[in-house]
């Protein structure tokens, strides 16, 4: 049978999880473990309660590491850069609204998750941001500091960022048509010309990129998951 008229959207979490994590150095970023669980298992426990069926793109012939939440988890090989993962995601999948996070953002507060669901499937596309605290400056050709930028109104960006599915997959199409690539897939989304919701997101949420970034998430982990328990 279909889904009525009234039924919740289909939604589907996607983890592009097919990086090397070069810069991090310790192999493929989504199995580097924090608090005794990898990066990967953490964000598909906080997606996977929210959503009807998490989808994970992998390096090829690996395989999808213990993540728990049965039958619900599958994964797809990815693709060479993050933009090829999340296309074979999209077509990986039958969704009317997607989710995309990125495994290396592992502390991901539910508020957060349902706040950008919603918006999605409301709105069409929306991401998770923070609005800049930090003062901005352009260096100079000498690497010195150059101009001042004003910081209001500017948003940095995080994940989850959901849509609506034939909304990202025209604008990853678009993109392979013309050779574009992205910092993410918001931008995408923008550059077709449609709206994006910024969502207020978390501080928790950075990004595990360096090996300060990976110190400060074993610290935060003791925390998170004693409020957790």
């Amino acid at each position: 049978m279909g889904r009525s008229l009234t039924s919740p959207p289909f939604t589907a979490a996607l983890i592009p999880a097919a990086g090397s994590g070069t810069r991090l150095g310790h192999g493929p970023k989504a199995y580097v473990e924090v608090g005794g669980q990898s990066l990967l298992a953490r964000s598909v426990a906080a997606l996977a309660p929210q959503v009807d069926e998490v989808v994970v793109a992998l390096p090829q012939d690996a395989g999808l590491p213990a993540v728990g939440f049965g039958g619900k988890v599958r994964a797809v090989t990815g693709g060479p850069t993050r933009q090829a993962s999340v296309l074979a995601l999209l077509r990986a999948c039958h969704a009317d609204v997607v989710l995309i996070h990125d495994a290396a953002r592992p502390f991901l507060p539910q508020q957060v998750l349902r706040a950008v669901r919603h918006a999605a499937a409301e709105q069409g596309a929306a991401t998770a941001a923070l609005p800049v605290a930090d003062t901005l400056v352009r260096e100079n050709a000498e690497r010195h500091w150059g101009q001042l930028t004003a910081r209001e109104g500017l948003w940095a960006v995080q994940t989850p960022q959901g849509f609506r599915r034939g909304v990202l997959l025209e604008a990853h199409l678009q993109a392979e048509r013309s050779g574009v690539q992205a910092t993410d897939d918001a931008g995408l989304v923008a550059r077709l010309g449609l709206p994006v919701a910024l969502v207020p997101g978390d501080a928790r949420l950075f990004k595990i990129t360096t090996p300060g970034d990976l110190e400060l998430a074993r610290a935060l982990a003791t925390v998170w998951d004693a409020e957790d328990a």
